[in-house]
């Protein structure tokens, strides 16, 4: 199929520069295991699970095949006052591999719906206590939480927030970044030591600033995956696990990136070790083939809505809040044979594994390149970061990713920084053809 057998007129592309878009198109027209076939016929590398979420490789026939069977059964039903038997299904499955308590799961469509969900259950669960004063987040610089506007008040990307500043939350304050370019510009699965404390400023500026008995919840993604693959120094997490607790102010984990498998383990709270009061998540957990996220919440959060409500009439709804699609039978369904898979095929550990090898890989070939000044690898993911073109912030990036592209291989462009996040059942040689393929383009952007 040639591009000019549709037309182009109609589509917004988002995150895209449009007017490039047409004089370049990609386009992909199937996809298969580890390759997309394009619109001129070539076979293209996914080296970014496409945007994170295909972590069981393309045109997987348990998955497809849960979803005919789904359409054949039940295609829709709606989740007011009534729901599906897969909803449940899929929720306890997804509880039983949280850590901790976390057992409530809500469901929504999406990593940004995610966001603002958690966001709305703090406000709502506090309320319910008698602490409607608790109504300010804390968000970190560079952090990603969606495009919708709670996510991008918390969120700390300026290109994200810039345009919409009048209709951002104002009750909003930041932690300082993760990232210390100096000392910690290269770091392979392990986790950076900072010398210094870096949640220091929680304790001493930002919430005398606000009062802790103000504080709502802090929101954070444990890697800043969106950013550029930014990994959290040591104890860091456990810290502010620590800090919450003291103040009474909930910890909301985003891990629509780095929930199922990215780091080898269910989540990322599983593999630093700190249980978060909820857990949002998306992408992997369909593996990508329909719209499907939530939030994962602690059971004492879940009890407090209804005991806050304890007294009102049977027919009374304890939170106001939910989407049109949450629990999609078909969704639901996608997911429970996608965790299944995942079981089945030890993709979760098969990550852990390609994942040191990914990160080999990517030190020894591009350590030294020109305008490379950091590398960070953990988990199934790295980036490597370059030096901006004077002038012209995010265009080398840019121009590596659609050299990448007509070489065969799809790259994540982050600003400077190019991610790779292949599949979970990527191999040595398709990881030597990312890395390899990313290296000679590096080069040539010198």
């Amino acid at each position: 199929m040639a591009f000019n057998d549709f037309s182009m007129d109609n589509q917004w592309l988002p995150f895209t520069p449009n007017r490039h878009f047409r004089q370049d198109p990609r386009v992909f027209v199937a996809a298969e295991g580890m390759h997309f076939t394009t619109h001129d016929g070539r076979k293209v590398l996914d080296g970014i699970s496409s945007l994170w979420c295909v972590g069981a490789g393309h045109n997987r026939k348990p998955i497809n095949e849960a979803i005919k069977k789904q359409l054949d059964t039940l295609d829709y039903a709606t989740a007011f006052n009534a729901s599906n038997d897969q909803a449940f299904k899929a929720a306890q499955m997804i509880a039983h591999m949280a850590p901790g308590d976390l057992n409530k799961v809500m469901f929504c469509n999406s990593g940004s719906e995610a966001a603002d969900t958690s966001m709305k259950v703090a406000l709502a669960y506090h309320r319910a206590r008698g602490e409607g004063h608790r109504n300010v987040f804390i968000g970190r610089e560079r952090g990603y939480h969606g495009v919708g506007f709670g996510g991008m008040s918390v969120g700390g990307i300026p290109a994200n927030r810039k345009v919409y500043g009048t209709a951002l939350l104002p009750r909003v304050d930041h932690l300082r970044f993760i990232h210390d370019p100096v000392n910690h510009a290269y770091i392979h699965n392990q986790e950076p030591v900072w010398q210094d404390d870096i949640l220091a400023e929680l304790e001493t500026r930002i919430l005398p600033l606000h009062d802790p008995s103000n504080i709502a919840a802090v929101i954070v993604e444990p890697v800043a995956g969106s950013a550029g693959w930014y990994l959290p120094p040591q104890g860091y997490l456990k810290r502010l696990r620590e800090i919450c607790d003291k103040h009474g102010i909930l910890l909301i984990f985003d891990e629509v990136i780095t929930g199922f498998g990215r780091l080898g383990t269910n989540f990322a709270a599983d593999y630093y070790g700190v249980v978060p009061d909820m857990l949002n998540f998306a992408k992997c957990v369909t593996n990508g083939v329909i719209p499907l996220g939530g939030v994962i919440c602690r059971e004492h959060i879940y009890q407090a809505f209804l005991d806050g409500n304890a007294k009102s009439p049977d027919h009374a709804i304890e939170f106001f809040h939910g989407y049109t699609y949450s629990g999609h039978p078909v969704a639901c369904a996608a997911a429970i044979a996608t965790l299944n898979l995942f079981k089945e095929d030890n993709l979760f550990e098969r990550a852990g594994q390609m994942g040191r090898v990914l990160g080999d890989a990517m030190h020894s070939a591009l350590k030294g390149l020109p305008n490379v000044v950091s590398i960070r690898t953990m988990g199934l993911a790295g980036a490597v970061e370059m030096t901006p073109i004077a002038g012209a912030p995010g265009k080398r990036g840019y121009g590596i990713f659609l050299d990448c592209y007509h070489q065969g291989v799809l790259v994540r462009p982050a600003g400077e920084n190019i991610v790779l996040c292949p599949p979970y059942i990527v191999d040595k040689a398709q990881i030597d053809q990312l890395v390899g393929t990313l290296a000679a383009s590096i080069k040539k952007h010198a």
